[in-house]
Parts: C-alpha cells; structure tokens; sequence
C-alpha cells in the first residue's frame, strides 16, 4: 500500500465514522483497565455481559478487592480463563491501591507491571482513556496490517511500529479503533467482504471472487 493509499484509506473510514470508540463499556478509567484486562481471547460483548453485573457492584480497586477472589470468579465465570483473569485482577488492584494511590497510572512501564496487563493492553488504556496516539495490535489489526499491505509483519510488535510510522500523525488517535472495527466486520478471517469494503480500492489484497 503506497503513501496516497494509505492517506485515502483513513479518510474514508474517518468520513463513515468520524468519532470511533471501542466497544467495551465503562464508565472510568478503572473500569476501561478491568474491561480490557477481561477482554484477552474474549469477545467484546461476552465481557460487556459480564461487567454490567461486575460494576455495579464493584468498580474501584478497593471494591474489587473487597470482594474476595471467589466471589469475583463468580462474576466472571462466562469469560474465558476466569480464574487466572481474577486473580490478576486482584493483584492489579492491590498494587493500584499499594503504589498509585488507587488511580490507574498514565506510564507504559507502570501499566506493564500490573499482572494481566500487556503491551496491548498498556495501549488502549493510553489511547482511549488518555488519548495518546498507541496501537494497539490485537489479531483484526495483525491481519489487517498483513492482508491489506499498510504495514506487513510477522509480529504485533513489527506490525505496531509499522503502523505508527506509516499512518499520518492526523489519523493515528483513532485509527486503531477503525482498524479493529473493519477487521470485525467487514475484512473478517476467512471471508473477508470486499464486495462492499469502501476501502478495497487501497488494498494489496485480491479476493478470487467479487461476490459471496
């Protein structure tokens, strides 16, 4: 994919959606970490179903920690890998509450302490919640990157600096939010929908067919 490729790329998914946010739901900051920290080989929907019965109830650190670990894996246990998901949990929230105060820190290196939490993780708390221009390479993005040819990789880390060097500063905020979003559900894994794919114009990819 060529520089004007990728300029007209994102201006077309910008244009359909102009203000793209994920589709995890939360409330603050906290929750967002908790919803994310859920969300590894989990859906997004299957973690919202589980946090709307969670905050209610708890949605600090010292609320979940409160809770005791057996009673949160009894809020969790539709997600997969809840128990070790608990656990984390509840060692994040007792270092939040030991070391920050309570307050989920703006540090990658402080993020990527916590038990659970990530590289991937660690960036889309600082994008969504503090609005810094991270990429977050979850498996829609790693495709993307290699299928459409805007920045090929072997690794979500290769794909990652790729991506954050060749998407225009203007975009990068939100473009891991479109990304994700038309991995989802329009350039899926095994039947990607170029049919009506508004930006199959820029893409390196050839399907066989034009049509389901």
């Amino acid at each position: 994919m060529k520089s004007d490729q990728i300029e007209t790329f994102f201006a077309t998914l910008q244009a359909a959606n102009p203000l793209p946010v994920t589709e995890l739901e939360y409330t603050s900051v906290f929750e967002l970490l908790t919803a994310v920290l859920l969300s590894a080989q989990a859906t997004d929907v299957g973690v919202n179903k589980a946090t709307r019965r969670l905050f209610p109830v708890a949605n600090t650190p010292q609320k979940i920690l409160a809770l005791g670990q057996p009673t949160l894996e009894r809020y969790l246990q539709t997600i997969g890998l809840y128990r070790s998901k608990a656990r984390h949990l509840m060692q994040t929230c007792q270092i939040l509450v030991d070391r920050h105060n309570a307050q989920v820190p703006r540090d990658r290196e402080a993020l990527e302490a916590l038990p659970g939490v990530g590289r991937k993780t660690a960036n889309v708390v600082l994008n969504v919640a503090f609005g810094e221009p991270t990429m977050a390479v979850d498996t829609h993005i790693f495709r993307l990157g290699n299928r459409t040819g805007l920045a090929p990789g072997k690794t979500p880390l290769e794909v990652e600096l790729k991506l954050l060097k060749r998407i225009p500063q203007h975009y990068l905020r939100d473009a891991h939010h479109w990304l994700i979003l038309h991995g989802r559900y329009v350039c899926q894994a095994r039947k990607p929908q170029c049919w009506h794919c508004s930006v199959a114009n820029c893409c390196d990819f050839k399907p066989k067919t034009s049509a389901p």
